[in-house]
């Protein structure tokens, strides 16, 4: 779903914050041979993104599985920067929903997030900038399947995303809301990871 660039290009697969590593290394790579999905039929966000968006149309995507950030983005779906035509209000959800697959510049508090769950807290270590899938290519997903882990969003965030989707009220400045108008979305949490919404020094 995302990959980091860096200097205009896609990172590196030797980078420590590499995606496609990762999913390789954590996921792919552990599946028994006679198993695993061809090499050529694993598809990053890298390098021609025209032709990563048209392979949503080649193959049917059952489920898309992604998680929830603290700046309520899926993949790297973050809130729009407010300038421009943008300055007064957000895009309309319909206007967010034609994104396809794109490089993005990233939110600070996305930054902050990668940093602190991946990073080791190393700020100046992850990129400022990430090829994303967009919502064009969400949409053709048959199911959209998040994880609430606990460590990417707080209690409150995970909460209020749940709601907006239930109560069908899609915000792009909540980029994750607007899976309201998903047909088919599950969210799965992790219940020691949902917490409390309550104050409190610490």
């Amino acid at each position: 779903m995302d990959e980091w660039v860096e200097n205009d290009r896609p990172v590196d697969f030797d980078h420590p914050l590499s995606f496609a590593k990762a999913d390789m290394d954590l996921c792919f790579n552990r599946i028994d041979r006679k198993l695993r999905p061809r090499r050529e039929n694993i598809h990053f966000p890298t390098g021609d993104l025209k032709a990563y968006s048209d392979s949503f149309d080649e193959a049917r995507c059952l489920v898309m599985q992604g998680g929830q950030g603290e700046v309520k983005h899926w993949a790297f779906n973050d809130p729009p920067r407010r300038t421009g035509k943008w300055k007064n209000a957000p895009p309309s959800p319909a206007e967010y929903r034609k994104l396809g697959t794109r490089v993005v510049d990233l939110h600070p508090m996305t930054i902050i997030q990668n940093a602190r769950t991946s990073g080791g807290g190393q700020v100046s270590l992850v990129p400022t900038s990430a090829c994303t899938v967009g919502p064009l290519e969400t949409w053709k997903s048959d199911r959209v399947s998040i994880w609430q882990a606990g460590c990417h969003d707080n209690p409150f965030g995970q909460r209020l995303t749940a709601l907006m989707i239930a109560k069908k009220l899609p915000d792009a400045s909540v980029p994750i809301s607007l899976l309201a108008d998903h047909p088919d979305v599950h969210f799965h949490y992790y219940r020691p990871g949902l917490g409390a919404v309550e104050s409190g020094m610490h």
